[in-house]
């Protein structure tokens, strides 16, 4: 192994990485001009182009590294090299952590490395250095005296877009109140000493979001301010002042923003700020870059299970027909392993299962299917598993799982945030919180339809709770485009056959019967009233076809990420007139001023 041939292959691997994210940028700066064109199906195709662009800079990296080296592709020595002459090229860059997941996928590629490879990865076992000071260069200041609309107003003319404002000082008087009464709801007053917002904007889907700050002494809110394009102008569509309100935003179960992100460790240090629940991986992951999200979320375990002792344990719930889930208890996370076999009625084959959960990666995710990532070659001790649940793995996926030495191997699984079953929460929830969450499970139904997604199985199984109470989808041996499927109306003879085993009139593959959901949903009291009282037209055939009807004349429906009533406009329509009065604004604490 010659130190020359481990340049070429540091300086190859570099290049393929500047021209993904050369490619990667050029997509990403495409956001602005799509919202103001309206071109929402250019956001769409941009937003699968980026998705797939990892795959399509890598794939070719690595036949690349093949033809150079050959057999010697494969030397372990050669890669060692390679990544000390890798990091001493890429030392000055301000993305060092993405290169180094992009070297790491190019080496896990060629070694199909079980567990971690320290030789030829680059490894890191210290939580990740998160510089907020470098944010201070994204960021525009405020001061809080002028008042909260005249602030506002500030804040908005600073950011420029192509279609303009519709009507920047009502959005601004609007979006004042909004503001004042979540800042009089958390602190008492609507004062704050200064307003920070992040001069990038945040685009995804058909809507754009401002992203920023206001401080009161030591006491800090985070602000995200909803930007809609309807009729070719912008327009404020909504203010949020709370950290479980922006962390919905940013939520595992929505589609990546497209966002210009020059240093992404000093963003999302400011997004972690904001939202310090929300784990880092997954503000990667909401910037678009699932890749290192995914690298953070392995390297946070590992350092789990360095301090804790638990096991591994089947996951609470109904078990999979398809997959076999389990937890560890004091990790947010939920690991799922397809089985080898599937038990009638299912019909799928282990390549389905895979091209569904694909389907879900490149699938807008409309704020109700949980985010998933893939991993191949994990190893944990033995020891860290439930002996039953690593019976239960041995005996029904040994194509997958397997034993070496003190180690359980693990050569694919899927992973995804843990949530709360809703089948088991309604068990024990009282009335109030079991209509709640019903009605919740309706809207998530109607949001995936929006998606062109129907989840297939309507049981409440299938359907889990995060920890704001919203219900998201996360079985998805079933689902399938809303377009393919044939919903009918069960003939008039389905009554009289109905204590007979097998219907008597033809049924397709794609037919489904809303008239039935009801039925297989097995909801009971509360729970049962109140779907009823809410969501009895999703056991029609009418809103089914009405939606499918929309998605064919390539109507993209909005999905928000935050209530109805957090909108400036809930009906669509402003007060002007209303809204332009200073009383309707909270007085300030010197004459003639009001925040």
């Amino acid at each position: 192994m010659s130190e020359e041939r481990a340049r070429t292959g540091a300086e190859w691997l570099l290049r393929a990485y500047e021209e993904y994210t050369r490619a990667f940028g050029e997509i990403t700066r495409r956001a602005p001009a799509r919202f103001s064109e309206r071109d929402w199906r250019g956001t769409r195709a941009d937003a699968l182009e980026r998705l797939e662009l990892y795959r399509h800079s890598l794939d070719p990296t690595i036949r690349d590294l093949k033809s150079l080296f050959g057999e010697g592709v494969s030397d372990v020595a050669l890669w060692t090299a390679m990544k000390v002459l890798f990091a001493r090229l890429a030392a000055d860059r301000q993305d060092l952590e993405l290169a180094e997941t992009f070297f790491n996928s190019a080496s896990r590629r060629i070694f199909h490395t079980v567990g971690v490879d320290s030789r030829a990865e680059f490894v890191s076992s210290e939580a990740p250095s998160l510089p907020l000071e470098a944010a201070a260069a994204f960021l525009v200041s405020f001061d809080g005296s002028a008042g909260t609309r005249a602030i506002l107003e500030r804040a908005l003319s600073a950011v420029p877009f192509a279609a303009g404002w519709e009507d920047l000082a009502c959005d601004a008087a609007l979006g004042a109140v909004k503001l004042d009464a979540a800042l009089t709801q958390a602190w008492g007053a609507p004062l704050f000493d200064t307003l920070e917002m992040l001069r990038p904007v945040f685009f995804r889907s058909k809507g754009a979001y401002l992203i920023g700050r206001v401080h009161r002494g030591d006491r800090t809110r985070p602000l995200v301010v909803a930007l809609l394009n309807r009729d070719g102008r912008v327009t404020v569509d909504a203010v949020l002042a709370d950290e479980d309100e922006a962390s919905i935003v940013f939520s595992f179960t929505r589609s990546y923003f497209h966002v210009e992100c020059p240093r992404p460790a000093a963003l999302v240090a400011f997004l972690k700020a904001l939202m310090p629940r929300k784990p880092v991986g997954e503000l990667y992951n909401a910037l678009g870059f699932n890749k290192h999200g995914k690298t953070e979320l392995y390297r946070d375990l590992l350092r789990h299970l360095a301090s804790s002792d638990d096991r591994f344990v089947e996951a609470p719930g109904a078990r999979g027909m398809v997959m076999l889930v389990f937890t560890l208890p004091s990790y947010d996370v939920v690991f799922k392993v397809i089985r080898d076999s599937f038990a009638p009625p299912k019909t799928a084959s282990r390549r389905d299962v895979l091209d569904k959960y694909r389907f879900v990666f490149r699938h807008t995710r409309a704020g109700r299917l949980a985010d998933v990532q893939e991993f191949e070659h994990l190893s944990f001790p033995v020891a860290r598993f439930d002996p039953a649940l690593l019976g239960a793995l041995l005996k029904s996926a040994a194509e997958t799982v397997e034993v070496r030495g003190a180690e359980v191997v693990l050569h694919h699984l899927y992973t995804e945030r843990r949530l709360t079953p809703l089948d088991l929460y309604l068990k024990d929830a009282p009335p109030d919180k079991a209509r709640a969450a019903i009605v919740d499970f309706g809207e998530a139904i109607r949001d995936l339809a929006k998606a062109n997604i129907f989840p297939g199985d309507l049981l409440t199984k299938n359907f889990g709770l995060t920890r704001h109470g919203r219900v998201v989808f996360y079985d998805y041996d079933e689902i399938a485009f809303l377009t393919d499927v044939n919903f009918r109306e069960l003939p008039a003879c389905a009554d009289e056959d109905a204590g007979g085993s097998e219907p008597s009139f033809y049924v397709g593959e794609n037919d489904v019967f809303p008239e039935e959901f009801l039925t297989f949903m097995g909801l009971r009291g509360a729970a049962r009233e109140g779907f009823l009282e809410r969501h009895s037209d999703l056991l029609g055939v009418r809103f089914w076809l009405d939606t499918q009807r929309r998605e064919r004349a390539a109507e993209i429906v909005d999905v928000f990420p935050y209530a109805r009533e957090r909108r400036l406009r809930p009906d669509g329509v402003s007060d002007l007139n209303q809204a332009r009065k200073p009383a309707a604004l909270a007085p300030g604490p010197f004459p003639g001023t009001t925040r």
